[in-house]
Formats: structure tokens, C-alpha cells, sequence
């Protein structure tokens, strides 16, 4: 790979034409009619439009069915039965963690995407093994992908006994934040489920990213119980809750008075978007200041058929799911897709300035919300300065079967 790689005529954000050149994995300077040295890579782009790299913020690397032969999808509408089901069938598919987590890797790369949060399932049916195939994973596309991994407990902590035994081990062996799963819906036991999750990030230093899948006020109620503990274990700034349907129950007084508690202590939330869910208002979030970041969740699954890694696809059904029209609005559909989730993350030297990683998504539109509601395909995609898909194609050596 050549330390410096010119990419000319293209529009940052679909502004005005320049030139960026990439030196050592890093932006290192952007204008008009930067000279080419000797022995520079340089990429011709035609004023196409250029979009930091895209962010999954909440998906299941370890889950993807990809590339696998089709499976017929019957596995029941309630939350425990989809965990049920998939806990089954992880003994009779070939689900190996390390070859589809690679797989949806690669996928995600061709869309444009740079950085993944994904929950890994910890349980005490599959001990570490889902962990540390995610695990090899994130060290194979460690230069091209950064890849933060949730312990997630899926089938419940204070229900199957061993589990927080687990989830320390994953912590102390590399997963970078603590998950958890609806305290009263799952566990039933939502003080005993958030002492352990908050317990272990005490004791390991990690953030915390829990699912709370549980609508109105029951789910307004778990949440206020992991605010308490976000504000009494001073772990502002630390704290992702993901899905947080009860923030889209009609109730504005109580919703208003969360997201303004939200607000306060710096948590972040996290949204897929759903069609059959109410969800958080990104554009109430956006007047408070909260970070909200989007995900594409599961892909090809045995829950769901649907999902293909494109974030671009994912930001407009945020925007469809909050009647986002004017290309401002759009634009912060993208958002949750970009610098938010970035945000959420954490992820160091994000966008697209001199002195940021380089990683840069064009695409051959006119403007922002041309990208998101047309989707197209991905002329090129740089990551950490490398040069990692081109017209829609994964390369080699990120290239997987």
C-alpha cells in the first residue's frame, strides 16, 4: 500500500470541488489542485459526492446468515420466542461466528460502512464460542473496520445461572462494553439484572449498551432505573440505551420529561427504526443535544429475512420513520448514520477535516438527501487511507467466501 493516495475532484459533503490527499492513513490536506508526487495512488473521482464513512452503531455480527443457503423464516412474533428459536437453531445450522461475522463484514465494507458496534451473545449454551469468532473477526479487518463488541446477554442474566460469570470472562478477555436485555421483561428481576450489568461495568471500566425492548410504561419504568444508576455511579457520557420504544408511547409529558433526564447525563440511545414499534423522535433528541445513533440490527437472520449492511438504506427509513422530508430533515436521518454514531462510539478523528482518519464513501449524486433516499451504489470506499471497495465490490484481501 503507498503511504499517500490523491484523490481529486471530488465534493466533501456535496460541497464545492477539491482535491484530498491521504498520507499514513490520515486526511492530511484538502484543497484546489494539489500537485501529484512521484509514486502517489490517485483517484480520479469526477466531482462525485463524497459522505464520511458510514457507522453501524447497533448490529449482530454474530447472528448473519449470509451467504449461507436461504432459511424459511417461522420462528414466532413474541421477543422470547425469537430467542428461543435462534438458541435452537444455532445447534442445527452451520453458524459459524468467525466465517459470517467476516461475511457481513465484507458486505458492509462494499456499502460503505467503517465502524460496527455489534452485540455478541453470551450464554450458557455457547459459552464464549459466539465472542470469540466476533473476536477474530474484529482482529482479521482490524485496519479497515473498527468493530466495538457488546457481551450481550440475550437469553437473560439473572434466569440462567453461570451467565454473569460469563460475561466477566468476556470482558476481561476483550469485549469492550456491557450489554444487558430488558430487566423486567426478560429477567423479571430489574434490580438484580442492572446491579450485574452496572456491577461489571464498575468493576471492568466499560460503558454499558442495553436493549429495552419494553413498550409504555413498563419500559419507562426500567429506564428510569438505569438513569438512577447512570447518575448515582457517575457514569455520564458512558451509557447507551438501544431500541428505547417506551420514548414513542403517546404520553408527551412523560417521554419529555425522560429525554430532558437523557439530556442531562449524557446518554445516548440507539434506533433501528422499526415499522412495528413506536420509536424515539431523532428530531427531539437533535433539540436536546442527545446523541442518537442507528444500526441495521440483524441481517438475514433467524429473525428477520430482511437487511443487506447498507446504512445508507438504514438512514432512509429513519427518515420515513420520522416523516423526514425537506432535504435538511433528511439530512439528519443521515446523521444518525454518520457523526452520531460516531458520536456514540467514541470513534477518534471522525470526518471528513484535515487531520481525521480517512475514511471516505463517493457516491455519484448531487446532494445528501439524493444519497440517502436513492441509495446508490458505492463508486469507491477508503478506509484508513486503503482503498477497500469499488463499485460496489469488497477487494481483495477483505474479499471473503
Amino acid at each position: 500500500m503507498t503511504d499517500r493516495l490523491l484523490m481529486k475532484n471530488l465534493r466533501l459533503m456535496g460541497g464545492a470541488p477539491v482535491d484530498v490527499l491521504i498520507e499514513n492513513g490520515r486526511i492530511a490536506q484538502i484543497a484546489a489542485g494539489i500537485a501529484a508526487r512521484v509514486g502517489d495512488a490517485v483517484e480520479l473521482c469526477d466531482g462525485a459526492l463524497a459522505l464520511p464513512g458510514l457507522v453501524d452503531a447497533h448490529a449482530h455480527l454474530d447472528k448473519t446468515l449470509w451467504g449461507m443457503p436461504w432459511h424459511p423464516h417461522d420462528q414466532g412474533k413474541s421477543l422470547q420466542q425469537m430467542i428461543d428459536t435462534e438458541r435452537a437453531l444455532r445447534h442445527e445450522l452451520d453458524m459459524d461466528p468467525a466465517r459470517q461475522s467476516a461475511r457481513q463484514v465484507t458486505l458492509a465494507l462494499s456499502k460503505g460502512t467503517t465502524a460496527i458496534r455489534s452485540h455478541v451473545d453470551i450464554d450458557t449454551d455457547h459459552g464464549l464460542r459466539l465472542f470469540e469468532g466476533v473476536a477474530e473477526t474484529r482482529q482479521r479487518f482490524a485496519d479497515v473496520m473498527q468493530i466495538e463488541i457488546v457481551a450481550f446477554p440475550q437469553s437473560g442474566m439473572m434466569i440462567r445461572e453461570g451467565t454473569v460469570e460469563l460475561m466477566d470472562r468476556a470482558l476481561r478477555d476483550g469485549a469492550d462494553i456491557v450489554g444487558g436485555l430488558d430487566p423486567c421483561g426478560i429477567d423479571r428481576d430489574p434490580k438484580g439484572q442492572l446491579d450485574a450489568v452496572f456491577g461489571l461495568a464498575e468493576k471492568h471500566g466499560k460503558p454499558v449498551d442495553i436493549h429495552l425492548h419494553e413498550a409504555g410504561e413498563l419500559g419507562a419504568f426500567s429506564l428510569d432505573m438505569i438513569l438512577d444508576r447512570t447518575e448515582s455511579l457517575s457514569m455520564q457520557g458512558k451509557v447507551t440505551v438501544s431500541h428505547a420504544f417506551c420514548l414513542g408511547m403517546n404520553d408527551p409529558a412523560r417521554v419529555n420529561a425522560q429525554l430532558d433526564r437523557i439530556a442531562a447525563l449524557g446518554v445516548s440511545l440507539a434506533t433501528t427504526a422499526p415499522a412495528s414499534r413506536p420509536v424515539p423522535s431523532v428530531a427531539a433528541c437533535r433539540e436536546r443535544g442527545i446523541a442518537i445513533c442507528a444500526g441495521n440490527d440483524g441481517i438475514r437472520d433467524t429473525w428477520t429475512p430482511y437487511g443487506n449492511a447498507c446504512m445508507l438504506e438504514r438512514a432512509m427509513l429513519v427518515g420515513l420513520r420520522n416523516n423526514f422530508r425537506a432535504d435538511v430533515e433528511v439530512s439528519w436521518a443521515l446523521d444518525t448514520c454518520t457523526k452520531d454514531g460516531a458520536r456514540v462510539m467514541g470513534l477518534e478523528g471522525y470526518g471528513l477535516e484535515a487531520g481525521c482518519r480517512a475514511d471516505l464513501v463517493l457516491v455519484g449524486v448531487e446532494a445528501l438527501s439524493e444519497a440517502v433516499t436513492q441509495r446508490p451504489q458505492r463508486r469507491l470506499v477508503v478506509s484508513g487511507g486503503q482503498i477497500v471497495a469499488r463499485d460496489g465490490e469488497t477487494l481483495d484481501p477483505w474479499q471473503t467466501a
